[in-house]
């Protein structure tokens, strides 16, 4: 017997989720005791050892949380080996002009999943955006928002394994959805970041075509392990062998990636073994677990029929669940995971997953993440520039309701 009724349960939860991730608890402490006070209190204790054995075992479980590893593997050695700096730089040699620098540099680095990333890019946007005249609050709007272009058609990004996993759909099925919508948002994110500024000069061109093909070189070297992480992983998520339902396809694609960067970067086994010492590449792969662990949880506590009985009576219209319940859950957890697993899960009882479905829970809980003031991102940036968030709100409200209406439209016409 719970002690309290599913409705309760899952307020209490999700309160206490918000409470630890406002007082900056490590998102992988979170979300497991979230689904433990959950389990508490809404789920017979005889069952709850049966839930944590069922989500420990699962293949998918593990595959994923095996594969989150990696990736936060390779972007501790990314940084490590020094080979992010050597990308970046050989990037910012081959663009020949500013605003693209700044529209780029950010997504490259996002490639590199790391909580408070903006910081990384932050003194590159700063350089760059000094030669256009840029004032602080527009500099931090240009970097948080590049920065996030490129999660959403990323096939190795966590939010996106996760939402995948969780609803049983495949990256690449989600990731298609959702190419417009980034189209949009770089087009957003120029307009708004360059609206009005002159026309920026250019490096010297004859220095620039002498040393082009030296710097694609060095370039092409550095973001080899990236690279190939992407193609293996959609390539085989794509072939149709069914290892994107056990989650082979992301497990394969980043044991690829971390076997091309130890051949090109040639590192030592005190660099190989550094990351290993650090707390947040196994906060982050709890998180993983943890996702699952909750949504296993809300399942056996019975939440998602609350909201299966609103939608069969047509209390509630559906396409009002998928974008309120996680939008609402990011926004206020400052986390696209726990927003997303979290909204799944209650979710999972009121409708068949599909990716069109998962694609607009996934937008929605990301741009509510955005924006969100407990962003990381967000609040480092704001800070890094010496500005205001009530400043860089103003570019970037305009930005989420562009983004967003483009969204739905995908959603509505496709």
């Amino acid at each position: 017997m719970s002690l309290f009724d599913p409705l309760v349960s899952v307020v209490v939860s999700l309160c206490f989720l918000i409470v630890l991730l406002y007082k900056r608890v490590n998102l992988g402490v979170v979300l497991n005791a979230t689904a433990i006070l959950l389990a508490l209190i809404g789920v017979e204790w005889s069952k709850i050892p049966v839930i944590v054995y069922a989500t420990t075992v699962d293949q998918l479980t593990l595959s994923i949380v095996l594969a989150t590893f990696g990736i936060m593997l390779l972007s501790q050695l990314y940084k490590e080996t020094k080979l992010v700096n050597r990308m970046c730089e050989s990037l910012s040699r081959i663009i020949n002009n500013p605003r693209i620098v700044i529209s780029v540099l950010p997504a490259m680095l996002g490639l590199l999943p790391v909580a408070g990333g903006a910081l990384m890019s932050a003194p590159l946007v700063d350089s760059e955006a000094e030669k256009l005249g840029l004032r602080p609050e527009r500099k931090a709007y240009l970097n948080l928002w590049f920065r996030h272009t490129i999660f959403p058609v990323y096939p190795i990004s966590q939010f996106l394994i996760i939402t995948a996993a969780l609803t049983g759909m495949t990256v690449t099925s989600i990731v298609l959805r959702q190419i417009p919508v980034v189209v949009v948002m770089v087009a957003v994110g120029y307009v708004v970041g360059f609206w009005k500024l002159p026309k920026s000069k250019c490096k010297d061109e004859t220095d620039s075509r002498s040393d082009s093909g030296s710097n694609f070189k060095h370039f092409l070297v550095a973001f080899s392990p990236i690279l190939a992480t992407m193609v293996v992983a959609v390539c085989l998520g794509s072939i149709g062998l069914g290892l994107s339902k056990v989650g082979f396809d992301v497990l394969i694609a980043t044991v690829a990636g971390l076997l091309v960067l130890t051949a090109i970067s040639k590192m030592t086994l005190p660099i190989f073994l550094k990351p290993f010492r650090s707390w947040g590449i196994y906060g982050i792969t709890a998180a993983a677990y943890g996702a699952f662990l909750l949504r296993n949880t809300m399942d056996a506590a019975g939440i998602s029929s609350i909201f299966k009985v609103f939608v069969a009576g047509g209390n509630i219209d559906i396409i009002l669940l998928l974008v309120l319940i996680p939008m609402i859950l990011a926004f206020m957890t400052g986390s696209p995971s726990g927003g997303m697993a979290a909204a799944i899960s209650i979710l999972a009882g009121a409708l068949v997953f599909s990716p069109k479905n998962a694609s607009l829970i996934y937008m929605s809980s990301y741009l509510g993440y955005t924006m969100a003031p407990t962003h990381l991102c967000l609040a480092f940036t704001v800070d890094y520039f010496k500005t205001t968030l009530g400043k860089v709100y103003r570019y970037v409200i305009p930005s989420i309701l562009v983004t967003y209406a483009a969204t739905l439209a995908i959603y509505v016409l496709f």
